[in-house]
């Protein structure tokens, strides 16, 4: 499928997303919010693509925010709108039941930093720069900032972040726990591409698993969490992987996944 503001292609189990309007920034606008939709149905759908990475084309920025040249057309009830779509967009990105990976190579700015938020864990560039500027516009973060940020480093820094609208670095994003690796610039997609073909070699039933254990245990008390947990342990062992998995472990071998929960 061609695109205007995307590039998606795929390649050893993994799908890549190239955010493309590096004139813009790689800016989100509607018309690239429908386009990265698009991409996660796909994902969502096609077997053979068991991992997705999002990163932005040129080495200034992954996402520097939503257009903001598109703010003067709009009234507030298309404002609404607009957040409200961006929104159902990385609800969709974040439920995808596969690992998304976020490979922030520069400016990750508003609805930049609330896309990377959505995915499983970022790496970032060493020269790669985050935050929630929106409030310097006049207006707050729209496309989940306000939520996302503090579960991810705590609630008085994501305030201190949305209310003064500072910039941090990758090595700060990191220390804060919004970062989980920062490479150099020269090899944050090697190293990126690298993880991600790995987890496209694993278990796709375990690892749609863990993603979602972690998510719903976020949203419960510890011992509920314990008990889907438990539930998610029992019903590993009626698959075929943990077979494999256990077979390879015991025969000193490379496992051979394939990904089912079949008897």
């Amino acid at each position: 499928m061609a695109y205007d503001n995307i590039l998606f292609e795929v390649k050893d189990g993994v799908g890549l997303l190239t955010f493309n309007r590096p004139k813009a920034l790689n800016a989100l606008n509607p018309q690239t919010l429908a386009e990265v939709e698009s991409v996660v149905d796909l994902v969502s759908k096609d077997d053979n693509i068991h991992v997705l990475v999002l990163t932005g084309a040129g080495d200034k920025a992954f996402v520097a925010g939503a257009d903001i040249s598109e703010f003067p057309k709009m009234n507030p009830l298309q404002a609404r709108r607009f957040s409200e779509k961006g929104q159902e967009v990385f609800f969709k990105l974040e439920q995808l039941p596969k690992p998304v990976l976020a490979c922030v190579n520069g400016f990750a700015l508003g609805g930049g930093c609330e896309i990377a938020m959505s995915c499983d864990f970022i790496y970032a560039s060493d020269k790669a720069k985050f935050g929630q500027p929106e409030v310097n516009l006049g207006v707050t973060p729209g496309f989940g900032g306000t939520q996302r940020l503090p579960r991810l480093i705590g609630r008085a820094k994501a305030k201190e972040l949305c209310m003064t609208g500072e910039m941090i670095d990758a090595q700060q994003a990191k220390d804060l726990g919004l970062v989980a690796k920062v490479f150099p610039a020269d090899q944050l997609m090697d190293e990126t591409m690298k993880v991600a073909k790995m987890l496209a070699t694993r278990g796709q039933g375990v690892l749609r698993s863990v993603k979602q254990l972690v998510d719903r245990g976020m949203d419960v008390d510890l011992k509920t969490g314990c008990a889907l947990e438990a539930e998610a342990w029992g019903i590993c062992f009626a698959s075929q992987d943990m077979k494999e998995g256990v077979s390879a472990f015991l025969e000193k071998r490379k496992p051979a996944f394939k990904g089912g929960f079949e008897s």
